[in-house]
């Protein structure tokens, strides 16, 4: 009976330190996209959003117009686009937010910066590494953002946890 006891004890320890990550993935500017026609103000939209490592930020637009280039905090503040840090051209562009501090994204076709088509995102540290996942917001699941399990940790979670626990425990099976 002990060895179950510690058995089942060892199994959630081990699901806790693999955790179920949950990371947000969110359309810059939700349904309207990454644009230049005034529909959006980017500044807003960033700031009703609590970004962290493991988020991905999803650029939808046509390519033909529009592009996505990150930049630093000065290419941003001057709209400057020639010494881009990255560049995305594809119209449907995915961004994983991996470390925290500033991430800064801007429009390079003339006038679109200054038009507004600009977004500082700011990583934040989650409050804990071993605090459960947290909960999206209303703001965080607007328009069409979403929300991903990830699946290895999921895998991994149940393999050494939930598996052993169930055929240790002394349940039929």
């Amino acid at each position: 009976m002990a060895l179950k006891k510690n058995t089942l004890a060892i199994s959630f320890v081990m699901m806790a330190l693999c955790g179920v990550s949950m990371a947000a993935v969110y359309n810059a500017g939700d349904s309207a996209g990454w644009t230049s026609m005034g529909q959006v103000d980017y500044k807003d939209w960033a700031a009703n959003k609590n970004f962290h490592v493991g988020d991905t930020l999803v650029f939808n637009y046509n390519n033909q117009f529009h592009n996505v280039k990150q930049v630093t905090q000065q290419g941003f503040e001057s709209c400057n686009a020639t010494s881009p840090i990255a560049t995305y051209t594809n119209g449907s562009d995915k961004v994983t937010l991996e470390k925290h501090g500033h991430f800064y994204f801007i429009c390079g076709y003339p006038g679109h910066c200054q038009a507004g088509q600009k977004i500082d995102i700011s990583v934040v540290p989650a409050t804990s590494n071993l605090s459960p996942a947290r909960t999206p917001t209303q703001s965080s699941l607007s328009g069409a953002s979403s929300l991903s399990l990830s699946v290895p940790s999921i895998l991994l979670s149940w393999a050494f946890g939930g598996l052993p626990a169930f055929f240790l425990s002394g349940f039929p099976y």
